[in-house]
Parts: C-alpha cells; sequence; structure tokens
C-alpha cells in the first residue's frame, strides 16, 4: 500500500508505519484491491494527509468510513468530487453553514478547498468495499486513526475537533480539552439530524471564533 501524505506526517506517524499491525493492514488491504471493488481508488486513500499538512492542521472534522457508492469517495470525508451529486449529510452540513453564517450553498460537494485551508477530513476507517458500508472496520485503520488524533491532540495547540455522531464522539478520550477545542452534534445524516441536535448547532461560526482568538485566519467554509 503506497502511504502518499506530506513530509510532515510521514515524520508524525513514522512509528505507526512500522507496527505489526500496519504491516497486516496493508496486506489485507493490497489483496482487497485487487480481488474486489474498494473505494476511493487507491492514489486517494491518503489524500486528507496529502492536502492538509501536520504544520497547516487547523480543524479536524471526523466521518466514519468512505462513501460505498461508486463514483463518490475520494479521501476525504464527507467529499464528493465534482459532478457527483452531493449526498445528503453533506447537504445538511451545507444547510447549516448557510444558516449560521449566511453562505449560499455550493452546487459541488468537493471539499479540497476546506482542506487546503487546514482542515483535516479524516475518516476514522480508510477505505470501504463497494455496497458493504464498515467492510473494512477493524482491520486495523482505526488503531491508525486514532493514533492521529492522539497525535494532533498532543503535539498541536488550539487546534477545533468536530465530532458528528455517536461514533466520531467515542474519540473525545483521546483529546486533550484544554488545548483543544471540542464541539459534538448529532450526525448530519438525515435520519439522525432530522430529530434535532444537528441544525442550529453554529459550529462553523463557533470554529472561526475560536480560531481568530487564538490569532489564525477563519476558514473560508
Amino acid at each position: 500500500m503506497e502511504v502518499n501524505i506530506a513530509e510532515s506526517w510521514k515524520l508524525k506517524m513514522s512509528s505507526e508505519f512500522g507496527k505489526p499491525y500496519f504491516g497486516m493492514l496493508t496486506d489485507k488491504v493490497r489483496a482487497a484491491y485487487r480481488d474486489t471493488v474498494v473505494f476511493p481508488r487507491g492514489g486517494e486513500i491518503f489524500k486528507a494527509f496529502e492536502l492538509c499538512s501536520f504544520e497547516d492542521c487547523r480543524v479536524v472534522i471526523l466521518g466514519q468510513d468512505p462513501y460505498h457508492g461508486a463514483g463518490q469517495a475520494n479521501g476525504l470525508s464527507f467529499s464528493v468530487n465534482n459532478g457527483i451529486p452531493i449526498p445528503p449529510s453533506l447537504r445538511n452540513i451545507f444547510k447549516e453553514i448557510e444558516a449560521d453564517l449566511n453562505i449560499p450553498m455550493p452546487n459541488h460537494g468537493n471539499l479540497e478547498r476546506w482542506a487546503k485551508q487546514g482542515v483535516l477530513l479524516l475518516n476514522a476507517t480508510l477505505t470501504v468495499p463497494a455496497s458493504t458500508p464498515g467492510g473494512h472496520q477493524k482491520w486495523g485503520w482505526e488503531h491508525f486513526t486514532d493514533a492521529v488524533i492522539a497525535t494532533l491532540s498532543r503535539e498541536k495547540e488550539h487546534l477545533v475537533f468536530l465530532l458528528w455522531g455517536s461514533y466520531a464522539k467515542k474519540k473525545v478520550s483521546l483529546i486533550n480539552q484544554e488545548k483543544h477545542l471540542i464541539l459534538t452534534a448529532r450526525h448530519p445524516s438525515p435520519m439522525s439530524a432530522n430529530q434535532g441536535g444537528w441544525f442550529g448547532t453554529k459550529h462553523f461560526s463557533q470554529t472561526n471564533r475560536y480560531l481568530q482568538s487564538h490569532g489564525f485566519e477563519p476558514i473560508q467554509w
């Protein structure tokens, strides 16, 4: 498995790449891509780390695993490429941004522009078999992404962690709440968001106020 990530991430996570679990994970993922249909494309598995370096990271948005439909997953949590219909969860994210910051909903769901501003769009599991959500969970990806979160918490200050849904909220224990801002809410998927606890959270304006209060530029959502 080719690990295409920013050099700063290679330095920070090099110890993880040498651990036995990562070797076993690599073997499983290579076999899966060889024998089945897996998303995202192999070259995009670590795209979140390519576009958002360790130094530049200011915000972490945690998803569970990639979209499992053809053409959807692009290596960034919640994001899809240009020309792909905006998925329901992302549409609800855009609705909340519009209500919170008066930014009109875009006509595409490509979130590369966020990543390039220092938003790490991280899925807890970085690969998924076609039409099988969660199919690569417990393969070892979570060990790696938990280490990413813990390393960010330990070695940086004044990050914003956006944890949406019960799965993401479990990662609170990895984060030093005295050094960073943690914002939690229901998941933006329609089934969850429509029950309350997503719309009106104003996470995007809260994120920008926190960043500005610590001398950082706001995110252009």
